[in-house]
């Protein structure tokens, strides 16, 4: 319990934290201030510290500070998109002749963020396996100023260690980033951890409806908060009234949407291991999976994401994910619609031919919260 929050306890802080009844009506959810400028009590006179909603707005306040709690963080801050936020993470953390390790299974738009982008800053990186510390000591050198790690990844469904990993980084001097969209901080708390950096993109399970793009930086340090709130406001990525507030109301059912999501893909994962046609499956669920240990002890359940690679092949991958109906063919995940994707052609596209490339045969699936026997039939006669 404390002052500022009624509860510590996850399913109270989705409802509550940032959520304060409208002084002027009552209403119980925040209003959508869709608003650019705000009046002046006098020259300098701010209202509640609201000058021009690219600084600040009510309604994204709102969301940061439920996005902070969530986490178990001192400050949330909200932007336009993921990379949007890791735009703004890297500018703040890094100057020409930095260096950053990436783990070999990124995403793909963040690998082009390095590689197209951060790397004609003079920002140098290099790639080490997450999953060993060991590797990761390896790679760092005496100009590195941080270790960026995913987990679960995407698509692989790799699992970091975090708290070996924080420690790895911080002998070096360096900063842990965790990007944390896959689990969600229902499922996995990487400041509580040891990571001084999580990263989301808002699009996913946080907002949780595929209808609203966004992305979020959530830090313990206050000073780091006060750094990346100035990057924030100079670049000006930020989230807006209507989509902060989309993704205020996602939050309150993160915890239910996230059960019954790690519930449907523990059931998917299993059948799958047991079809013919499927030669691997990628879920951190499983006993067999070689990050289980370690999700398990991190994680709270497994989450929706669960990726297979398929006997035959490239073109027999495509024609899995073109015969599908119940899931959707389409990119990005953490809708309460079931999705379904070819990596290497869709969103990995960008990593085909460089270290992080994907698997051919690689399936993705964001496992939705749909009735599991509809799920199951459906890539049973997917997979012929």
């Amino acid at each position: 319990m404390s002052d500022r929050h009624p509860s510590q306890h996850f399913e109270t802080l989705a409802i509550h934290a940032g959520n304060t009844a409208d002084p002027l009506t009552g209403a119980v959810v925040p209003p959508i201030y869709q608003v650019s400028t705000y009046k002046q009590d006098g020259v300098g006179g701010l209202r509640g510290g609201y000058e021009y909603s690219r600084s600040a707005n009510p309604t994204r306040t709102a969301l940061e500070e439920n996005l902070a709690a969530l986490e178990g963080g001192r400050r949330g801050l909200a932007f336009a998109s993921g990379l949007a936020a890791e735009d703004c993470l890297l500018r703040t953390l890094l100057s020409p002749g930095d260096h950053v390790v990436i783990p070999n299974d990124a995403y793909g738009g963040t690998f082009r963020l390095f590689a197209k982008v951060v790397s004609r800053w003079g920002v140098e990186w290099s790639v080490a396996d997450s999953a060993d510390p060991a590797a990761v000591r390896a790679a760092i050198t005496p100009k590195t100023k941080a270790v960026w790690v995913e987990t679960p990844s995407n698509p692989l469904l790799g699992i970091t260690d975090i708290a070996a990993v924080a420690q790895v980084a911080h002998d070096a001097g360096a900063r842990l980033v965790v990007d944390n969209t896959f689990a969600t901080p229902y499922l996995q708390q990487p400041l509580a951890l040891g990571a001084d950096v999580v990263v989301h993109s808002l699009t996913k399970y946080m907002g949780g409806h595929s209808d609203v793009v966004g992305g979020a930086l959530i830090v313990s340090d206050p000073d780091l908060g006060e750094e990346l709130a100035y990057h924030q406001n100079a670049m000006g990525a930020v989230a807006g009234p209507f989509d902060s507030w989309l993704v205020l109301r996602g939050t309150k059912t993160l915890s239910v949407r996230m059960d019954r999501h790690s519930e449907n893909a523990t059931k998917v994962a299993d059948m799958l291991t047991r079809h013919a046609r499927v030669s691997k499956v990628l879920y951190p669920g499983l006993p067999d999976h070689p990050g289980h240990e370690v999700a398990a002890k991190q994680m709270r359940a497994f989450g929706g994401m669960v990726s297979f690679q398929v006997e035959g092949g490239e073109e027999a991958a495509v024609e899995v994910c073109n015969r599908a109906k119940v899931f959707t063919l389409g990119e990005s995940l953490g809708g309460v619609e079931s999705l379904i994707e070819h990596p290497g052609r869709m969103t990995h596209a960008s990593v085909v031919g460089s270290a992080l490339e994907v698997p051919a045969d690689l399936v993705r699936l964001s496992v939705g919260i749909e009735n599991v026997e509809d799920l199951l039939e459906d890539l049973r006669q997917a997979l012929g």
